[in-house]
């Protein structure tokens, strides 16, 4: 099928048309393609980019991944992941791909959305971000977090991350600071505590023994803040129980001797 017109396979999945509809235009003409080379071929054609991810519909669909067109398709998809700016600029500040959409400082309608489309990390969101449509319009936080990720905006990434500004990577007191914001801020604390499990453990043993407290906060350049970070920090670790997270619920057996 790699010879037959695209326009024709299209026509057979009673999908969206192939645009292109003169007799050479197979897959053959874009098999061997990378990634870069297929969109500016299309380019030549006149068509968007969005036309790509439409050719690739058509190929998933019409022989769901048999050879020889899987291995056009899975290249393609590749060679996105690779070219993703997004994803090549998160690397460069250390913001890991599979961190958690939840642990953001996102509104509440763009996580919303996230949970909409399966978006749990992100990375996951730079793909996303990276495969949109530019005729799709899109606002709030989402556009925030896109055009931060996409010019490295060290304050903007400060404001939806835990990202320390002149610094790389996310970190667990910004994290726990985005949290005091919430009306219950907890269950957010505790997420990030797991998640920067050894930051935390540094946290816990400064603050048992009492040194260098001012040192974790310190990051945080505002006294206030500070002060809520640390409150939260000590209702993360139990007393006298060598400063473990709270799980919430007793164990076994305690509970038949709970007063």
């Amino acid at each position: 099928m790699v010879d037959t017109q695209i326009s024709s396979l299209a026509q057979n999945l009673d999908g969206p048309t192939w645009p292109v509809k003169s007799k050479d235009e197979t897959p053959a003409k874009y098999i061997d393609l990378s990634y870069g080379e297929a969109l500016e071929l299309l380019a030549l054609k006149g068509q968007s980019a969005d036309k790509l991810d439409l050719l690739i519909t058509i190929m998933k669909e019409t022989l769901a991944f048999d050879s020889p067109f899987g291995d056009m398709v899975e290249q393609t998809e590749a060679a996105s992941i690779r070219d993703n700016p997004l994803l090549k600029n998160m690397a460069r500040s250390v913001i890991p791909e599979d961190f958690p959409i939840s642990l953001t400082a996102l509104g509440a309608d763009t996580i919303d959305f996230c949970k909409l489309e399966s978006l749990k990390t992100l990375g996951e969101f730079a793909v996303f971000a990276q495969g949109m449509s530019q005729n799709v319009i899109i606002g709030g936080d989402f556009r925030k977090l896109l055009n931060a990720l996409s010019n490295l905006d060290e304050a903007t990434l400060a404001e939806i991350l835990p990202f320390r500004r002149g610094a790389k990577g996310l970190h667990l007191v910004e994290a726990l600071g985005q949290a005091t914001r919430m009306t219950n801020p907890m269950p957010k604390a505790k997420e990030a505590s797991l998640w920067f499990a050894e930051e935390f453990a540094e946290v816990k043993k400064d603050f048992t023994d009492g040194t260098g407290v001012a040192r974790q906060l310190g990051v945080l350049g505002n006294i206030v803040l500070e002060k809520k970070v640390s409150d939260l920090i000590r209702q993360l670790i139990k007393p006298g129980s060598g400063g473990e997270v709270e799980s919430g619920k007793p164990g076994f057996f305690k509970r038949f001797f709970k007063k």
